[in-house]
């Protein structure tokens, strides 16, 4: 078995080394398509420092991005070779590729960045940090109550903007001595005011059913993925009844620690080709596409694992069960709404569908869902969580402006010379 895992490791290892060569070769070729903006002309950066298969946490703002552009210009800073390659394809704002930190270095110097959102915790972000007169501002990549949503980390940014009052309350009771009230902005979802994207199936009378697991985790107390505990059995009753339609989307990094949980995730995968070859008209759907909002929007029930997909199908306000972790290790904070949700335990994943029929009639859990949606994102009205997205922005703005007046005639010392290299020691993290 240890053999085993090792030879599985070194064919991960290789094909990452030759997926970057890869990645690095094909942006030399293209990185003049994408020039440098003109001196000035960014007010507003998106610091993405993770490699593609973490796209997902910057690509669900790509419409709220777009959106704000039209005000402030916006340009997101990608900092991997493959990242890049896929924000140039699918980014609706432009990307610039700064692979060095001479490269920040010199983007920094030539733009009036204002404000600079970070949607992770990936260590490069100190890489962005050390630049002040600027706003560095957590967005994160959703709203749940995983322990990721508390850490002390949200103290080294200058603001956070978050969901709603649970949020709120998470960490005021998780973090001490942090102004709750200054550095935590409530703007509930503006994702959830672009739910749009075309069906991949023709509406019929079938329950259509959203399966949307996360990953295995890397450690215990993160072990909330159910793709092996629950996913097979539960896909296999559901494909079963011919009154389903099930849409089934996984996180991209199933199976990427676990060689069992990635097993049953092309189990499931596998179980949907072979249902939809025996019905066509089925239209079941294995989901790897990069864009999230249809799914939400479709679905009937929706079925997720603890993860951010909890609250992007909470902000709808419909039908949803969450799948209980069997690792006893998995950290649960049942003082929100996973304290009032729909658990679905791994012993009755073969009997999903009654779990699923009584949800979208049960009246006390409807009640139970609209409060915690309130809690969770306030008003849910189209349009106005974007709304509080552009004020909590504007505020900055001004504040920026406020300061920038303030300290306009030690700008104009300092910045007689720049070099690149000025301020890194040699052998530091960031001289790489």
């Amino acid at each position: 078995m240890p053999l085993g895992r090792d030879i599985r490791t070194a064919r991960r290892l290789t094909k990452r080394i030759l997926e970057s060569r890869r990645d690095r070769a094909q942006v030399s070729r293209l990185v003049k398509l994408h020039p440098q903006p003109a001196p000035g002309s960014v007010q507003i950066a998106v610091y993405f420092a993770d490699a593609k298969v973490n796209m997902y946490q910057v690509r669900q703002w790509f419409a709220p991005l777009a959106e704000i552009a039209e005000t402030w210009p916006v340009a997101i800073i990608a900092r991997a070779p493959s990242a890049a390659l896929a924000l140039w394809e699918e980014s609706p704002v432009p990307t610039y590729y700064l692979r060095s930190v001479a490269d920040l270095e010199t983007f920094v110097h030539n733009q009036q960045i204002r404000i600079v959102f970070y949607v992770n915790q990936n260590t490069r972000n100190f890489q962005m940090f050390r630049y002040g007169r600027m706003w560095h501002v957590f967005i994160n990549h959703g709203e749940s109550d995983k322990m990721y949503m508390s850490t002390n980390q949200f103290k080294a940014y200058d603001y956070s903007f978050v969901a709603g009052e649970a949020a709120l309350d998470r960490l005021g009771h998780k973090l001490w001595d942090f102004d709750l009230e200054k550095r935590a902005i409530p703007i509930g979802r503006p994702q959830a005011d672009h739910l749009g994207g075309e069906l991949p199936f023709t509406p019929d009378d079938r329950t259509v059913v959203l399966y949307a697991p996360t990953w295995e985790g890397d450690r215990s107390a993160a072990a909330y993925g159910s793709i092996a505990s629950h996913g097979v059995d539960l896909a296999t009753a559901l494909l079963a009844t011919g009154e389903h339609r099930v849409i089934y989307r996984p996180h991209p990094r199933s199976g990427v620690v676990d060689h069992d949980y990635k097993a049953a995730n092309h189990a499931i995968i596998a179980a949907i080709a072979k249902a939809n070859a025996a019905d066509p008209g089925a239209q079941h759907v294995f989901d790897d596409s990069p864009q999230l909002g249809w799914q939400l929007g479709a679905a009937d029930v929706a079925i997720t694992d603890i993860s951010a997909m909890v609250y992007d199908r909470l902000a709808t306000g419909r039908p949803l069960l969450v799948t209980r972790p069997i690792s006893a290790a998995a950290e649960i904070d049942e003082s929100g709404y996973l304290g009032a949700a729909e658990w679905l335990n791994s012993a009755d994943a073969a009997d999903v569908v009654a779990f699923v029929e009584r949800v979208q009639v049960d009246e006390e859990a409807h009640r139970r869902l609209h409060y915690w949606v309130e809690r969770h994102f306030g008003d849910t009205t189209p349009g106005v969580a974007t709304q509080r997205f552009r004020t909590a922005i504007s505020t900055l703005m001004t504040e920026w402006e406020t300061h920038s007046a303030i300290h306009a005639e030690d700008d104009d010392e300092d910045d007689d010379e720049f070099d690149p290299f000025d301020d890194l020691a040699v052998g530091s993290p960031d001289a790489s």
